[in-house]
């Protein structure tokens, strides 16, 4: 058995932030354990035969925070693009400038009509004392009106999540959703005017070569004598503090950071109670279905990415990833798409159909001509790529973290801290060197930590 003071599991953002900020810290008393043959995690890229780069999902650098925005300085340098973002909506065969609450005037008149009217109904049902939403579906309804609901946020979201809305909450939105008022509507629809650059990611940054995972494996470089690959954790013993891999390997801990999904992080503990256990089993996450395909072709269009609200379109996003950096596809007069399809339990997809599916409805909204046979196509599923905030996963997560805690265990990340409005890369990566620094000097995780 060997003994480490620091064990970090999964080499995604938040496991390379922490091992680069203890390494930034003077501290080698560390391993980072990852069960695949690479790093990156959800933020991987895949560089296939026919020499196409393939992100997992459509992924866009930026920050909210200085020590991130340094960190990526440094590993991109000057060796990057620049990108304003162009994000669009297609429905009634026609494309809207993203978000639909700000341009909904480009449709028809009468559905127009009647996203005004449901926009000025709840405005002046929140100047009374409108009953508190008691979901997400709810919460829809209150702040943009039936019209835009039922046209845009009801079905969007149903696909996106993959779970019935009147399951989720609300309180997890902040930036995510952009929230209309009254007056930018009417000037929109008046006036013309419009909000493209609504949030934080209006301009962002994305490396010129080898996609998302280039800043990855950067990352990893300095980091790559104490990282393990081909290590998956399949037991914790919480009580003696030790980590066991699938090679049959032991490890001590003082303290363990986790980024593997909170619920088979729970799992492979030992003795971890009843209520921890139900509480892991509540957690909700849904999967995604990445589809990529090469054309030998330039793409017409300089749009970032599309969403899909209608049922009869199979992907609910797609990315024009070549519009990210020419270097993306084997040669610059070709053209990647990237396409997205949520999977729950609430909406099971076959695998084995799924491509033909996506090329299906990629003819059918334009982007393949008739017949058109692509360059290559790329197919990767994440069985858990989002953490659903269900109405009772704060319960569930006041459960299973103070007993994690009490045994040396921080359960961080994207799936680790199982809360999306945290589950930026930018978040991410704040919440492993933030861990680091409260392991080294008794710092604050105030990304992590709730106000």
């Amino acid at each position: 058995m060997t003994g480490d003071r620091l064990v970090i599991i999964g080499a995604g953002p938040t496991g390379l932030g922490a091992a680069h900020r203890l390494r930034e810290l003077g501290c080698d008393a560390w391993v980072l354990l990852e069960a695949s043959d690479g790093v990156g995690g959800l933020a991987r890229s895949y560089l296939d035969e026919a020499g196409f780069t393939y992100d997992i999902g459509g992924h866009v650098i930026f920050s909210h925070y200085p020590y991130v925005d340094r960190l990526l300085d440094g590993l991109l340098g000057d060796d990057h693009t620049t990108i304003r973002r162009s994000a669009w909506i297609r429905m009634r065969q026609r494309h809207i400038p993203y978000p639909f609450q700000n341009h909904f005037g480009g449709l028809d008149a009468p559905t127009v009509y009647e996203c005004l009217r449901g926009l000025v109904g709840a405005h002046v049902n929140a100047a009374g004392s409108p009953p508190r939403p008691r979901h997400f579906a709810d919460w829809i309804d209150a702040t943009f009106g039936d019209g835009i609901a039922r046209h845009f946020m009801r079905p969007y979201n149903a696909k996106v999540w993959a779970t019935p809305l009147h399951e989720m909450a609300y309180q997890w939105i902040g930036e995510r959703v952009s929230v209309v008022d009254v007056d930018a509507a009417l000037r929109h629809v008046v006036l013309g005017d419009g909000d493209l650059d609504w949030g934080p990611n209006s301009t962002f940054r994305y490396p010129a070569r080898e996609g998302t995972g280039y800043l990855y494996t950067r990352l990893a470089r300095p980091l790559t004598a104490q990282i393990r690959l081909h290590s998956p954790v399949v037991r914790v013993e919480p009580e003696r503090r030790v980590v066991h891999t699938a090679d049959g390997a032991a490890r001590r801990y003082g303290l363990l950071l986790s980024t593997m999904p909170m619920d088979d992080l729970v799992r492979c503990c030992d003795g971890a109670p009843p209520h921890v256990r139900a509480a892991a089993r509540r957690l909700a996450a849904t999967g995604t279905h990445v589809v990529g395909v090469g054309l030998d072709r330039p793409v017409p269009s300089e749009r970032t990415w599309v969403y899909y609200p209608e049922p009869d379109v199979p992907f609910h996003r797609v990315t024009l990833l070549s519009n990210y950096s020419p270097r993306m596809t084997a040669r610059p007069d070709q053209s990647l798409l990237l396409a997205e399809l949520s999977v729950s339990r609430h909406r099971p997809v076959d695998a084995g159909a799924v491509v033909a599916s996506v090329l299906r409805g990629m003819e059918r909204v334009g982007l393949l001509r008739a017949g058109e046979r692509p360059a290559t196509t790329w197919h990767c599923l994440r069985e858990k790529s989002h953490p659903v905030p269900t109405l009772d996963r704060d319960a569930a997560l006041a459960a299973i973290e103070p007993w994690l805690a009490g045994h040396g265990i921080s359960s961080r990340g994207r799936m680790g801290a199982w809360r999306y409005e945290i589950g930026n890369m930018d978040h991410a990566l704040m919440q492993g060197a933030q861990w680091a620094e409260r392991a080294l000097t008794g710092g604050r995780e105030d990304v992590w930590e709730r106000n």
